[in-house]
């Protein structure tokens, strides 16, 4: 009791609040700056210098971006705009070019005229790479001169000085990430490249190389797009067949902001709309998405009712109107309002009524002016219009069949006796056997087993209403308990690990994937949010004598049947491949896969949705030349479905 009131007495005066100097603020809260400090933290390292460069194109400054990976995964962002200002910033009596980087809130992005419109962390960007980089040295180009400045970890090493003359402008940043702040400063080629290229895309005319130079991994990339994001929906779209051959662009703008939309139809039934703000993607929408989205369904309605398509009382949903659209939503405004620290979601309201206005005037003429992509949307609406009452009706009476208002549970399924959500994880077992042992061997307090069989329907090809009706499929809706596409609500979810445990083999990998198909097409939050995983089951047992092992992979086997004989090269290691989940006992599958302490889980993520749109596509979807094409193109790399 004594130590209790201690404790509560204890003064809290200033003595106790501090005050961090400089940039210490950054390096003892990375995660507040960059996200985290994974390999998404590492590589936005690189976006910030980059977003700087694109503010000077913006500012129609510059018009080529270079973007390099050295040896030594040491980073370089080359740009031919003005140059960071070099003259003395009259608060600090410091140089810009030293304020820019090692003042938290510096940058020409405040107000002060020297940006219209910036993406970034309006002026934190710069000064956060620095803090989070063990070295950083910046060369800019500007008055015929060279300056040069070096920094470590926040502080500057190198005063401003003039290194030699030139005849360009530009500023060339090179640094190299602290691996006292990440996980890894590995890094990744083609995450770079993604995302410069979808830069490029949303900056029409706009140049951006980029380079690997690192023995081994040498790569090159230009990209340039004239036609801006009328080309990024091509690219979306290029593994699908459009019904209307032109990409349908408007764009418009109202004092200091600006919208651009392209959109096109293809005959899948999965819509895929990006949207962004300043060149940042908005993966969470926001009020530029919800002006499309509600100007879209108004004016194909109002030209449906127009062209006598529509009867009278007849009125499309956004949903059905949306089916099978790619659309490519870009603004860009003088003073953006995110919601959340990640910039996930657009707050500004006059982008709403912007958007809207820009799609209303513009989408309402060009249906006017081309009658036969009119009729090819307003027929493939109605269409999906009729699938979405099947399958509404066809929901309705598997709900009747089997119970569902009344809680009633698949006969395949196994549930676990704890109710709280975050505590339960559900296993997804292909075939009696497996799953036969799965429930034998699992922890029936937070554990359930549910036993799918045979191949599972091919979502990419199918609509809603065959969904509801496939015996695969619909067990596995009702048991997650959260409904699917537009009905989907995740507080309603049962379990929150959610885990495909199939066989390590190329059946394995196809049940897998159709899996994974399924829970993007229709249950997109359950990826997500993490809840989505797989289970790696071993791929071999080693057995000495009464001494036995197991190996996830072809080296970790060679690891342990090495260790196994010990100072005894000649002994005899039995090594039996496990051909399925179904030929382990109970023990074995619980020790091996199924034990939270002993098993490994790939956590399924969604790094890039248009990629992943994209693959999905590709390997799931009508076209067989995509699909052979990446066949051949992967092959090499097949051996990996083991593991």
């Amino acid at each position: 009791m004594a130590e209790l009131n201690e404790k509560v007495t204890q003064e809290y005066d200033a003595s106790k609040i501090q005050v961090l100097e400089g940039l210490e603020a950054v390096r003892m809260r990375p995660g507040m700056y960059i996200g985290s400090t994974s390999a998404s933290g590492l590589h936005h390292l690189v976006y910030e210098i980059v977003d700087n460069a694109i503010d000077e194109a913006l500012a129609g400054y510059c018009d080529h971006i270079e973007v390099t990976i050295e040896p030594g995964d040491v980073i370089k962002v080359s740009d031919n705009g003005r140059g960071i200002p070099v003259d003395i910033q009259e608060q600090t009596g410091k140089p810009a070019l030293e304020v820019v980087y090692t003042v938290l809130h510096a940058g020409g992005k405040f107000g002060a005229g020297g940006y219209k419109v910036s993406g970034g962390l309006h002026g934190v960007g710069a000064s956060v790479v620095n803090a989070l980089s063990d070295w950083l040295e910046v060369d800019v180009h500007k008055n015929g001169r060279i300056y040069h400045m070096a920094f470590s970890r926040g502080e500057k090493t190198e005063d401003m000085t003039v290194t030699g003359k030139t005849d360009r402008t530009g500023t060339v940043v090179r640094f190299h990430p602290d691996p006292e702040m990440f996980d890894d400063t590995v890094y990744d080629y083609e995450t770079l490249h993604v995302r410069m290229r979808e830069q490029a895309f949303l900056n029409a005319g706009l140049r951006i190389s980029t380079k690997d130079e690192r023995p081994g991994k040498e790569a090159f990339d230009e990209m340039y797009y004239e036609g801006g994001i009328r080309e990024f929906v091509t690219f979306i779209n290029k593994n699908k067949t459009p019904i209307h051959e032109k990409v349908i662009y408007m764009s418009g703008d109202r004092s200091d902001a600006t919208a651009e939309v392209a959109l096109q139809w293809n005959d899948g039934y999965n819509e895929a709309m990006v949207s962004f703000a300043n060149n940042i993607h908005t993966p969470e929408g926001g009020m530029h998405e919800t002006g499309f989205k509600t100007a879209l369904t108004r004016v194909v309605n109002a030209y449906g009712h127009k062209a006598k398509i529509l009867k009278d009382d007849e009125t499309l949903s956004g949903d059905d109107v949306r089916e099978g659209l790619t659309a490519v939503i870009s603004v860009k405004l003088t003073n953006p309002q995110f919601e959340g620290q990640t910039k996930a979601k657009l707050g500004n309201s006059e982008m709403r009524t912007l958007v809207d206005s820009v799609v209303s005037d513009k989408l309402e003429q060009f249906l006017e002016e081309n009658p036969a992509v009119g009729k090819a949307v307003l027929e493939k609406a109605m269409t999906a219009s009729r699938a979405r009452e099947a399958a509404r009706k066809a929901r309705e009476s598997v709900r009747r069949k089997t119970g569902l208002e009344s809680g009633q549970m698949p006969d395949k399924l196994q549930d676990c006796n704890e109710r709280d959500p975050s505590l339960c994880e559900i296993y997804i077992v292909e075939g009696d056997s497996a799953a036969g042992s799965a429930i034998q061997g699992r922890d029936s307090r937070f554990q359930a087993i549910l036993a799918m069989w045979g191949k599972m329907l091919n979502v990419e090809k199918a609509r809603a209403d065959k969904i509801y009706g496939n015996d695969k499929l619909y067990p596995l809706i009702v048991a997650l308990g959260a409904g699917i596409g537009e009905e989907f609500n995740m507080d309603k979810l049962r379990y929150h690990k959610i885990i495909i445990m199939a066989d390590a083999d190329v059946d394995g990998a196809h049940i897998r994937t159709l899996l994974l198909t399924f829970f993007f097409r229709y249950m997109r939050p359950l990826i997500e949010n993490g809840y989505v995983y797989s289970a790696v089951p071993p791929l071999f047992k080693l057995t000495r004598g009464k001494q036995q092992r197991v190996a996830y992979s072809e080296p970790e086997r060679d690891a342990i049947s090495a260790e196994m004989r010990g100072d005894n090269p000649n002994v005899k290691i039995d090594i039996n491949r496990f051909k399925g989940l179904g030929e382990m006992d109970p023990h074995e599958l619980w020790e091996t896969t199924m034990d939270p302490e002993k098993r490994t889980l790939r956590r399924i993520t969604l790094e890039d949705a248009v990629a992943a749109d994209q693959i999905f596509t590709v390997l799931m979807g009508e076209e067989v030349e995509p699909r052979k094409q990446w066949i051949e193109e992967n092959a090499k790399y097949a051996v990996n479905l083991d593991y």
